[in-house]
């Protein structure tokens, strides 16, 4: 057996519903997803997020509009992000940005210093936050310090909440009040969905305007899929307090095995050990981690939530290292 714990996805399964709708969304599969489906998706995720739908545009996956938002907005604006953020969109700034600003926040608390962060809005500027934070897990944005940001006529906010379900902490009740906030959320972590990829944008005005013409275009499984999920959300909660509570099992065990082990409010647990080759060591006993060497420390490593049969596996491995 492998375990890929490496990916951040949610373990389990979809509800046994949400599975056969996705299978009725392949029944006309020659034909192209009905606009009606789109629009009552919407209306669902509206209702779920407590804003307009109208405020809402749909893409595959939260990483494509992500990427978009640098598209539109990156020419005259300065781009911050904190680093490490989410590496894929991290590196897409990197290239596509005229200038990119990069705020550390380092260890061992990874608190992100908000007068540095304020301080370089004197010019137009995109600040990008994941929230929380990812590899880290933290939450490093709090109402007040976005407030301040959201107040200052050159700053356009997105915060990245793809780990909201897990954390608990949003803006998007914020959208009316500011224009220039938008929030980037995503079906494929909580509601299980990753392999239909479904992320959506939560706009402000501002944002609103220049995606009047985003093309919206899913296919009907993924459609049907979130439609039934957002329908029923009780498996989705279910499902997220089962990974909390291993979450909280596997963090008292590593700590146990001497494991430096780093709070976190996603689905996701960031380790620092000083074991050498620990994650070369684990796959090849069919456990695969994140090493955050290559893109940030070394000795830091992001390990996913599992199965608790594929945590115990893992779990096994790291005391047998560790002895």
């Amino acid at each position: 057996m492998t375990a890929n714990l490496h990916m951040n996805e949610n373990p389990y399964l979809p509800d046994e519903k949400i599975r056969r709708a996705a299978a009725r969304g392949l029944e006309n599969l020659n034909r192209y997803s009905e606009w009606k489906y789109l629009i009552e998706l919407k209306t669902l995720l509206g209702e779920y997020n407590h804003v307009s739908s109208e405020r809402i545009v749909l893409s595959h996956g939260s990483d494509m509009l992500l990427r978009e938002v640098i598209n539109i907005f990156s020419g005259n604006r300065k781009i911050i992000m904190v680093s490490p953020s989410f590496f894929p969109v991290a590196h897409y700034a990197l290239k596509q940005a005229s200038r990119l600003t990069k705020i550390q926040i380092s260890p061992s608390d990874f608190r992100l210093n908000p007068q540095l962060l304020l301080n370089e809005l004197d010019e137009p500027a995109l600040i990008i936050i994941d929230n929380p934070n990812n590899p880290t897990g933290k939450i490093l944005l709090e109402n007040g310090f976005a407030e301040k940001i959201l107040q200052n006529k050159n700053a356009l906010l997105l915060v990245d909440e793809a780990y909201f379900e897990f954390s608990g902490r949003t803006f998007a009740g914020m959208i009316d009040k500011y224009p220039n906030l938008a929030v980037a959320r995503t079906m494929d972590k909580a509601f299980s969905l990753a392999g239909l990829r479904l992320g959506y944008l939560i706009m402000g005005d501002y944002f609103k305007d220049h995606f009047s013409d985003f093309p919206a275009y899913l296919a009907t499984p993924t459609l049907f899929a979130a439609i039934e999920a957002l329908r029923n959300t009780e498996s989705m909660m279910a499902n997220v307090d089962k990974i909390g509570r291993e979450k909280a099992r596997m963090e008292i065990e590593l700590s146990k095995a001497g494991i430096h082990v780093f709070q976190s409010s996603t689905n996701f647990i960031l380790i620092k050990t000083k074991i050498p080759d620990f994650a070369k060591k684990l796959k090849e006993e069919g456990v695969v981690i994140k090493d955050m060497s290559g893109e940030w420390l070394a000795g830091y490593y992001r390990i996913s939530v599992g199965l608790p049969e594929e945590n115990n596996v893992l779990l096994s491995l790291v005391k047998k290292l560790i002895n």
